[in-house]
């Protein structure tokens, strides 16, 4: 009868168990999926036959959760945490090694372990098709967002061209006919901002697709050689470490060489300047079976979710007033989406940005 009244009692502490975990499964946060798996690690604990002494431990890519009095020198059973079949993580139960056997397990225990396991992988499958929407939500508004902005640009740097064509025409004119020493220096003024005004508007060009280009096959590697030894000064500046990842074979690239060196020299000075001194800037060349693949690393504070929307639109920019005209990212957003490729962001771990840029294979 003792028997009978104990297996039952376990039979009701692990169906506790199960219906907590999908309890709380079913109300999780996904941005606070870490709370979400240490209540579901602590409702595991006290399903087991001898929870006084018992464990768990939870171990995820980008979390790991345990009781207090979790360590390795333990008797333990495990179940793997599988997301779309593919192994994630591990949940683990375990008491003194001392004092208990793996036998001391119940079969019920294994099969709830299981289940949990199951529960937890299902939990991390919503989260990864809700993070996957959103950021093909993301990614299509700020398609949408700068497709609009790009056909703006275009047209006001289309009629900015003329006037500022005459405004230096006129000027070389005036400079002429004017023998006043301080009036040509007025003039030699205009005529500078003039000149940077409409190297602005070809960056806007440059963003809006509208710049002509001379495409043709190239040999990539040399290009980029030629563009980070361009960038030694600014490395040494910083003593700022350079890793090259390139391959050894030749890669050849249907582009614009002058167009596709000013990218790669934007974002390269980019990831300098955002790294601190004798950090390390990593630039990568790596041919897929589809793309050819650019990667240009930083190790600077990275780019927070408030401003990752925006970090391609034109005159946006985190530099403070007088150190960037907020074009740099938007040229070479134009550029690549000329070349029918495309670019992205992810964090760089431990800190940082990862910049990677594919472009289609011919």
């Amino acid at each position: 009868m003792a028997t009978i009244k104990h297996k039952l009692k376990e039979r009701i502490k692990e169906l506790t168990c199960l219906y907590e975990v999908t309890s709380i499964i079913v109300n999780s946060d996904f941005d606070q999926l870490e709370t979400s798996l240490e209540a579901i690690v602590h409702s595991l604990k006290k399903a087991l036959q001898f929870n006084n002494v018992a464990e768990a431990y939870l171990n995820l890519e980008d979390y790991s959760v345990q009781t207090e009095g979790f360590h390795s020198k333990m008797t333990i059973m495990h179940a793997d945490i599988k997301v779309f079949n593919k192994v994630s993580g591990v949940i683990e139960v375990g008491y003194p090694e001392d004092r208990y056997f793996y036998v001391d397990f119940l079969e019920e225990e294994k099969d709830l372990l299981n289940n949990v396991a199951i529960a937890i992988g299902s939990l991390l499958e919503r989260k990864q098709i809700r993070d996957s929407e959103a950021k093909v939500k993301r990614q299509m508004e700020r398609a949408d967002r700068l497709h609009i902005l790009g056909e703006i640009t275009a047209g006001i740097a289309h009629e900015l061209n003329t006037p500022l064509a005459n405004i230096l025409g006129f000027t070389e004119l005036l400079k002429e006919r004017v023998k006043d020493k301080g009036a040509l220096r007025d003039l030699d003024k205009i005529v500078e901002n003039a000149i940077y005004s409409r190297e602005i508007v070809k960056k806007l060009m440059f963003f809006a697709c509208e710049m002509p280009q001379e495409m043709k096959m190239v040999e990539l590697n040399p290009i980029v050689e030629s563009t980070l030894k361009l960038l030694t000064p600014s490395l040494r500046a910083k003593n700022i470490r350079l890793t090259k990842k390139i391959s050894s074979k030749s890669i050849q690239l249907r582009a614009d060489k002058v167009q596709l060196t000013q990218v790669l020299f934007n974002l390269v000075m980019n990831a300098i300047y955002y790294s601190p001194v004798k950090g390390e800037v990593v630039v990568s060349v790596e041919e897929k079976e589809k793309t050819i693949q650019i990667g240009i690393s930083d190790q600077g504070e990275g780019i927070g979710a408030q401003i990752e929307d925006k970090i391609f639109e034109p005159f946006f920019t985190t530099k403070p007033l007088g150190e960037g005209s907020g074009l740099g990212l938007s040229v070479v957003h134009g550029i690549i989406s000329s070349h029918r490729g495309t670019i992205e962001h992810r964090p760089n771990k431990p800190k940082g940005t990862i910049f990677i840029l594919d472009f289609p294979k011919l």
